[in-house]
């Protein structure tokens, strides 16, 4: 009798922790989706410290877009969302939901910081900047860039606003608000914040960004405009499936400013392949991953060119953040760059930085806006 007590007893418990079980993961669900929500398209954005000096026909200006992956991205890091396989089969997936250490996104941040300057160009096109996020221990990168380059304009666009991810369990990604910051030494008229179509399903939209871009109206003289933007389409979209509704949203935009007669200028992270040469350019160790969408000229919308780096075949500027890395083994890629009208003459250079302090290298273009 005693022994059926001591029984019934510890069905009890194991039941008890169930429901608990049960009763803690429907609450976390429900504060996930009570916390979620998506931020406005065509919000307007406020254009800080603005510059006076307005851009000329004929003269040559400079820009860079670079990813700086929240100061995380040191080569020996790896991230939990991504994944890959081996060439001879084994699979790999990263272990990191948040930076090594609070010293280590400083060193990253204050490194990528240090790769802008030597580039000194007129706008400044950043993705991945955290404001106030636990996966980069709540430094706040917007400021400390904002007050590094004091001398620029600045623009900030929100795109990853979570609750608290409790994930990976060893490693919780936390809570983040981060976004597109942008710099700029001449004057922005106007700015807004574009949402671009995301994933929706219900994992997906938790751990994935609220994408969008940012357009930038800079008055050009004679009346025209440079319609600068920067982008960052989204990353875990197998098949590229709602990429592919990204691309024709911005599309619609870039085809829209060009036939008013604007210049068009698109800087950011595509999260494509930029072109069938630089999908399998580069030596690796690792099978061509299923992520991977390639984006062609065919694509573009009338009189709007993909900017081929002058050397895209000799830099990439993206690693799979599956391993840490080392240079010849991880897949790399070309998914940063820039999108150009047929009004802009430009060239582009690819910088090897060789991923000391982001899992992206930085894209430097020359342009020159044509009479």
């Amino acid at each position: 009798m005693k022994e059926g007590r001591a029984k019934a007893n510890i069905l009890k418990i194991i039941l008890g922790i169930l429901l608990l079980c049960v009763v803690c993961v429907a609450g976390y669900v429900i504060y996930m989706q009570a916390n979620y929500y998506r931020i406005e398209d065509h919000a307007a954005l406020e254009a800080k410290n603005n510059q006076k000096e307005t851009l000329k026909l004929g003269e040559m200006y400079t820009a860079v877009t670079y990813n700086i992956g929240f100061g995380a991205y040191g080569p020996d890091y790896s991230f939990f969302m991504d994944t890959g396989e081996m060439e001879d089969g084994t699979k790999t997936a990263g272990k990191y939901g948040k930076a090594v250490s609070k010293a280590s996104v400083k060193a990253n941040t204050e490194g990528a910081a240090g790769e802008l300057e030597k580039l000194g160009a007129d706008f400044m096109l950043l993705q991945e900047v955290d404001v106030d996020a636990d996966r980069s221990y709540h430094i706040n990168q917007k400021e400390e860039l904002i007050k590094r380059f004091s001398d620029y304009g600045n623009l900030f666009a929100n795109n990853f606003h979570s609750a608290y991810l409790f994930y990976p369990f060893s490693d919780p990604h936390g809570a983040v608000e981060a976004g597109l910051l942008n710099f700029s030494r001449y004057k922005i008229a106007e700015a807004e914040r574009r949402s671009y179509p995301v994933d929706n399903s219900f994992v997906t939209k938790f751990t994935d960004l609220d994408r969008c871009f940012a357009v930038m109206r800079l008055p050009v003289e004679g009346g025209k405009e440079l319609v600068l933007i920067n982008s960052h389409m989204s990353a875990y979209d197998e098949g590229g499936r709602i990429r592919a509704q990204q691309l024709e949203m911005l599309n619609s935009v870039m085809k829209e400013e060009y036939q008013a007669g604007n210049y068009v200028i698109v800087g950011g992270d595509f999260n494509h392949a930029l072109g069938e040469a630089v999908a399998e350019g580069f030596p690796a160790k690792q099978k061509f991953p299923a992520w991977v969408s390639v984006l062609t000229q065919e694509e573009m919308a009338q009189g709007i060119a993909i900017q081929q780096a002058v050397n895209e075949l000799d830099v990439p500027t993206c690693r799979g953040a599956d391993i840490p890395y080392t240079k010849g083994v991880n897949y790399t890629t070309v998914v940063d760059g820039f999108l150009v009208s047929d009004n802009v003459k430009a060239t582009a250079e690819n910088i090897d930085t060789d991923f000391g302090y982001s899992d992206h290298n930085p894209v430097f273009l020359r342009f020159e806006l044509l009479e």
